[in-house]
């Protein structure tokens, strides 16, 4: 059975070659997935040197990672009773920030993710006429921290935090959007 065809130059296979031929390319194919590492062991997250911010200065993602891109969400009506314009009608920067996050986590539960898959977070604060039209940094931080940088949730997003002359609704003073990775 082992010869060469005079036609085609090619080498006819035994059956029992041919099951070798597959035994090890199944072999090679389980071995490489063994050795290759998780996508989630393989983000790496940089801390700010000497900083307690509960931020990353950096995220590096692998080349095969799958990332997600949610847009821009922005706070639910906490009091329907209000003006719908109003910052009554959504709460304060700490309201907002923890229902926005709140919002973000059920996205992305959705997705099969969670807060810790959060790689890139953009914040966009708007100043609070409560604080002479200065944003509310240490509201949004008091809302952020509950959900990073915690026992249950350790991982970091590198983040982004702007006062923004306005969003689309007056009442709005936080909108919040991620990027996230499948791991």
């Amino acid at each position: 059975m082992n010869h060469f065809s005079h036609r085609s130059g090619l080498r006819r296979i035994t059956q029992r070659q041919r099951v070798w031929a597959i035994a090890l390319l199944i072999t090679l194919g389980v071995i490489g997935l063994a050795a290759r590492p998780s996508l989630a062991q393989s983000i790496i997250r940089y801390p700010i040197p000497n900083s307690t911010l509960p931020i990353s200065q950096a995220v590096e993602l692998p080349a095969n990672a799958t990332v997600i891109y949610l847009s821009g969400q922005i706070p639910p009506v906490i009091d329907a009773a209000a003006a719908p314009t109003s910052i009554a009608a959504f709460g304060d920067t700490e309201t907002q920030t923890v229902n926005i996050l709140n919002h973000i986590q059920t996205i992305l539960a959705g997705l099969d993710l969670t807060l810790g898959d959060v790689v890139k977070m953009q914040v966009f604060l708007v100043g609070d006429p409560a604080m002479d039209g200065a944003m509310d940094f240490s509201g949004f931080m008091a809302g952020y921290t509950q959900f990073f940088g915690t026992a249950e949730q350790p991982n970091l997003p590198s983040r982004s935090a702007m006062q923004v002359a306005g969003l689309v609704n007056p009442g709005w003073l936080v909108e919040i959007e991620v990027v996230a990775v499948r791991s």
